[in-house]
């Protein structure tokens, strides 16, 4: 089985199959992983995608997606195709391109605030390491005790609290932009609620906008009258006998009006 990129003969071939052919023959006749040739369907093709993978997929289509890569690590990448998919299935979609520039720039927040939770623990674990080696230094005999050591231990660890405390005070100002950003977006649950409270219509008021659109009474009678004649051809076709597999013999559609002998 051949490993590493595809070939221009390869993904010719299965541009011109992937509709015809299923992903593990096109693999077979490639010699290929078959996740290699599914995952080349999916990102170039857009073929089999998910709704969650077409989302997904749309960020890495954005001109942006290549200075995304240059600012965040695999992982953050992986985290935030996570946020994206979720942020943009809520709002189904509907989001316009200034819309779509807060919602990539709420995300990069939340990738600082988890950077700087992640430099405070190491920080945390840095103040607690010396100060077991201070602790242990200053428990040996005083005649013993290396001065110097203690008090280069004591002053990383100072050292470290105002960075510690530095970095809480990052992690705030980050996190109420965050909120600010989230709100103008109208992405919190207090706004999502009153947008759906809103949105409530009396029926009186549906009638009004019925009267105030008349070509959208004419598509409602359509559908309606549609659905009826369907309906019809179905009740029809339900009331006469049917032979089941089994061989009995009966009406589907069985009421006092279609009873037959």
């Amino acid at each position: 089985m051949r490993k590493g990129r595809l070939s221009k003969a390869e993904t010719r071939f299965i541009t011109e199959n992937a509709n015809t052919l299923s992903v593990e023959a096109i693999a077979e006749e490639l010699s290929r992983d078959p996740k290699s040739i599914e995952s080349f369907i999916k990102r170039k093709l857009k073929l089999g995608l998910s709704e969650e993978e077409e989302v997904a997929y749309s960020l890495e289509d954005r001109p942006y997606w290549k200075e995304l890569r240059q600012q965040f690590t695999a992982d953050e990448l992986e985290l935030f195709q996570y946020h994206w998919i979720r942020i943009i299935s809520q709002f189904k979609d509907d989001v316009l391109p200034t819309e779509e520039l807060q919602v990539v720039d709420a995300i990069k927040l939340e990738m600082l605030m988890n950077r700087s939770l992640k430099q405070n623990k190491e920080n945390i674990d840095q103040i607690n390491a010396f100060e077991a080696l201070s602790q242990e230094e200053r428990s040996a005999d005083p005649d013993q005790q290396d001065r110097d050591y203690i008090l280069n231990l004591e002053r990383q660890i100072a050292s470290l609290r105002a960075a510690q405390e530095s970095l809480d005070r990052n992690y705030r100002d980050l996190q109420l932009k965050k909120n600010a950003m989230l709100k103008e977006m109208k992405g919190t649950r207090e706004q999502r609620i009153k947008r759906l409270e809103d949105s409530r219509e009396t029926f009186t008021g549906w009638i009004a906008h019925l009267m105030r659109n008349p070509d959208l009474i004419q598509e409602y009678g359509m559908e309606m009258e549609k659905m009826r004649l369907a309906m019809e051809e179905e009740r029809k076709r339900l009331k006469k006998f049917h032979q089941y597999e089994d061989g009995t013999v009966d009406q589907p559609f069985l009421t006092s009006d279609t009873v037959e002998e």
